[in-house]
């Protein structure tokens, strides 16, 4: 993965009612193909994921129930679509890339068994898979950034020199997660370079659990109660799926 650039690679992204994956479901997703010399290929899916929409997810992402009413497809259709693009890529060996890929990989999962369909673990098996996930990356080897929030996407995508105009909608963070992606090969090429798909698979795998360690270390023992410190505060470390009998959540 040393030219990372001129692999062909794919990109995804989730627009949710809500931040647990466990529990939320999928309203909007897209899936990105970039080639060497090609134009993007770009895949989006509208759906109604037949709950309402909470306000304070519409606020995020601009979707409403009127709109995935009107306009929505059903949801074991698209999201078939959606899990059978992103296996064939897997297959395929493409590197599929998202940031933070613990939530969209695992809101997938939840939701495809929900709608009574075959979970990614199930297309692809349980890995080693071909996932990258810039957030996790950018943690480990961007380790001194300081300020609540500059973990997001909008900051890190601004610490890589990455600039968008349409942020959060699945197709824009999909796509800024490829930028991201391919600049931190560049810019950690010593790191990244010399890592395979299944020694990049464990070695993300090794980064997120020590991140979440780190950061339930932090809730417990130096958070205020106000920024949620909590001495018996657990935070799961498990990727690319977080298990349903935990919560696991992430900052």
């Amino acid at each position: 993965m040393s030219a990372f650039a001129d692999v062909r690679k794919t990109a995804w992204d989730t627009e949710t009612t809500g931040p647990n994956p466990l529990e939320d479901r999928i309203v909007s997703a897209a899936f990105i193909v970039r080639a060497p010399g090609a134009e993007d290929l770009v895949f989006t899916w509208l759906i109604n994921p037949g709950i309402p929409i909470p306000a304070e997810a519409t606020a995020v992402h601009g979707i409403d129930d009127a709109k995935v009413q009107g306009e929505g497809r059903e949801p074991k259709e698209a999201l078939e679509e959606l899990a059978s693009y992103l296996a064939h890529a897997i297959n395929q060996g493409m590197p599929v890339i998202a940031f933070n890929h613990s939530f969209d990989w695992s809101i997938l999962h939840y939701d495809l068994l929900r709608n009574g369909l075959p979970t990614m673990a199930e297309r692809v098996g349980p890995g080693p898979l071909p996932l990258i996930d810039p957030h996790v990356i950018d943690k480990e080897l961007f380790k001194y950034v300081r300020g609540q929030g500059n973990r997001k996407l909008g900051p890190t995508a601004e610490r890589y020199n990455v600039a968008l105009n349409d942020w959060h909608t699945a197709d824009a963070d999909a796509l800024a997660a490829l930028l991201i992606a391919e600049e931190q090969f560049v810019r950690f090429a010593r790191e990244l370079g010399h890592l395979g798909p299944e020694q990049l698979f464990a070695a993300q795998q090794r980064w997120r659990a020590g991140q979440q360690a780190s950061l339930q270390d932090w809730f417990r023992k130096k958070a205020t109660p106000e920024q949620g410190g909590d001495p018996n505060k657990v935070i799961d470390g498990s990727w690319p799926l977080i298990p349903a009998q935990r919560t696991g959540g992430d900052a």
